[in-house]
């Protein structure tokens, strides 16, 4: 018997790491905005450095993808994704002018974040980010399939963090994965919030670990192009969006819908864009092969068009980009109306615009619902109507579903993590990003009263007590020593460097010395 497998032994490895991130967590806590900033920018620097590297490692390892465009997608989460919250304030507290309500952020505490093997390193670049702008601490629990990658990627991102000026343990990964250690970190109350990227089942064991959790569903998003569209433009955007990291992406369009009077253009500048169209009895080969007893194909995840094509019995052009497959119906008698996540697009010709929204909306309660959904079309009303009937919370109009509904080819928020909200049995709805990992204590007064003084608001702290590390053994003490001094570390002298860092551990430990000294005297 391994008992280093044991429940037991599984259960306080789980609470050793959580343990650590609570600690980290609560010093994190204390420091102001600008220290914050820094720290974030400084990890997001070394996080773009390295998106090449990872991108390539990524495919290597999991052996789907295209390196490419996971690099693109690591660059993307990390400066940029800063950047984006630059002028957020997830740290001060704020006065609601209307209602004369102060309100105090509180982090969550220690996030338990799951990376899934599609995303890997994005999503890792994503959590981290979020968690430390919001002064959390985080632990990175990896895809099996991308672990070595992924492990690498979270050390950096730790190293970085640390050498900027934050607290040991503040970034921390699971090095040796496996489902039972997993369930432990999610069932555990050391764990504040989950959040949970990845396959239905993982999502759905997080919604029911007792922890708050965020998590989202599967996507399968509808496309429809109208009379009124830019059709050249319209298939391009498909078929770039469509090959995008050989469509791994969940935002990626799934069906095309398209009306009798645009087919024959629209086929036409999708073979352009390097489209093959399907001949019927290629469109059998393909049912067959991404769709069998157990469900899709796994082997096809993030494949090109033309080894899949190889793989399902027929041949196409070497710069193909997308298969595309005309169905004649949507739902459950259709296999090829699913969610897939490979460069297979569904195609569906409709003979009114009533039935092409009647169709997106039936695709995405069969599969995806609450996810995503897309339009090219320059008709207000259609698109009002569209979004209206659908049941999805984001709509990308004239712009590539996969980065658009993702927030990099649109306005919405950047994000590797979707939420699906109601329609998907999901809690969040929006774009998950740094605004979840934090909640607002409310100072309200009442009405017949006026609020606190405003010069006061700007003096507000969280003055809670200062956590002692695990690892120090101090004997009798630990998270929830008796309140002393507010603890506000001071920035470095030299910026990036281990001199903060260093300063930062000695004077906590000072502060826990002349705690214990005034203990013992009492």
């Amino acid at each position: 018997m391994d008992i280093s497998a044991s429940p037991v032994a599984l259960k306080a490895k789980a609470e050793l790491v959580l343990d650590r991130g609570r600690w980290a967590s609560q010093v994190f806590q204390r420091y102001d905005r600008d220290r914050t900033m820094e720290i974030a920018r400084h990890v997001a620097q070394v996080a773009h450095a390295k998106a090449k590297e990872y991108g390539e490692w990524a495919v290597k390892e999991t052996g789907f993808g295209v390196a490419a465009h996971k690099a693109l997608k690591n660059e993307l989460s990390s400066i940029p994704l800063v950047d984006f919250y630059s002028d957020w304030n997830f740290v001060d507290p704020r006065l609601d002018e209307r209602t004369g309500v102060v309100e105090i952020p509180k982090p969550a505490g220690v996030v338990f974040a799951l990376a899934p093997s599609t995303n890997p390193i994005a999503t890792i670049y994503f959590k981290v980010l979020a968690s430390l702008m919001t002064r959390n601490a985080v632990v990175i629990s990896p895809h099996p399939a991308a672990l070595e990658c992924c492990v690498d990627a979270t050390k950096t991102l730790a190293a970085a963090a640390e050498e900027a000026g934050a607290p040991e343990g503040i970034v921390q990964v699971v090095e040796q994965v496996s489902l039972p250690l997993v369930d432990e970190f999610m069932k555990s109350p050391k764990t504040d919030v989950i959040l949970a990227t990845g396959g239905t089942p993982m999502v759905r064991a997080a919604y029911s670990s007792s922890n708050p959790a965020i998590g989202v569903g599967p996507g399968n998003a509808p496309v429809f192009v109208d009379a009124t569209a830019d059709v050249k433009d319209a298939a391009r955007h498909i078929v770039d969006s469509k090959s995008f990291d050989n469509s791994v992406l969940c935002t990626n369009e799934s069906v095309l819908i398209t009306l009798s009077d645009v087919a024959s253009k629209l086929e036409r500048e999708l073979s352009n864009a390097g489209a093959h169209l399907c001949r019927e009895e290629e469109v059998e080969a393909l049912r067959r092969y991404l769709f069998h007893a157990r469900g899709f194909n796994v082997e096809s995840l993030g494949r090109d068009a033309v080894w899949i094509a190889d793989q399902a019995g027929f041949k196409v052009p070497k710069n193909t980009r997308i298969l595309v497959a005309k169905i004649s119906q949507i739902g459950a008698g259709e296999v090829l109306s699913k969610e897939k996540l490979c460069p297979v697009l569904g195609y569906f010709v409709a003979s009114s615009v009533d039935q092409a929204i009647m169709q997106a909306r039936a695709l995405l309660r069969f599969s995806g619902a609450g996810h995503s959904a897309a339009i090219h079309s320059n008709d207000p009303q259609t698109v009002t109507d569209y979004a209206a009937a659908v049941e999805s919370y984001r709509v990308v109009v004239n712009a590539p579903c996969s980065q658009g509904a993702a927030g990099f080819a649109t306005n919405l928020s950047p994000s590797f993590t979707i939420g699906t909200g109601f329609f998907g049995r999901s809690s969040v709805g929006e774009n998950i990003g740094p605004q979840h990992l934090v909640n607002w204590t409310r100072i309200a007064w009442h009405k017949d009263s006026g609020p606190l003084d405003r010069s006061a608001i700007g003096r507000l702290q969280h003055r809670g007590p200062l956590p002692v590390a695990p690892s120090d053994g101090v004997p009798g003490q630990g998270v929830g020593t008796p309140p002393i001094a507010p603890f506000r570390p001071q920035p470095s002298s030299r910026p990036g460097g281990s001199g903060g860092q260093d300063g930062l551990r000695d004077e906590i430990r000072q502060i826990i010395a002349e705690e214990l000294r005034g203990l013992l005297k009492g």
